[in-house]
């Protein structure tokens, strides 16, 4: 089993959101997040002063999946949430040991 995160762009959940669903992903964890990559933020205005923002808006998406599914949800993601920017985000993939579910104790695959 492994855990996708993605960070990207608050305006591509939907897009993401629907990509999965439309895969069969039945589950995720979406989280507002703030932070920034090689851009370190991006300089604006405000009222007529420079104004630096270094943390930016961010969404944080969780999938747990099944192994075999690894490839066809982070090109999903890849695909949903590119807009060929900076800033697009990035998507880690990370190995679960254990997942139970807790309302009927099934565990692993079955829990997902």
């Amino acid at each position: 089993m492994k855990l996708v995160t993605a960070i990207i762009k608050p305006f591509k959940l939907e897009d993401v959101r629907n990509a999965l669903t439309g895969m069969g992903v039945e589950g995720l964890t979406a989280t507002e997040v703030k932070g920034y990559g090689q851009q370190k933020g991006q300089a604006d205005i405000y009222r007529g002063t420079d104004h630096k923002v270094t943390f930016l808006p961010k969404v944080k998406i969780e999938v747990a999946i099944t192994d075999d599914k690894v490839d066809s949800v982070v090109d999903a993601i890849k695909n949903a949430a590119s807009t060929g920017r900076i800033g697009d985000g990035k998507i880690f993939v990370t190995t679960l040991e254990r997942v139970v579910r807790i309302r009927t104790g099934e565990e692993d695959g079955a829990a997902l």
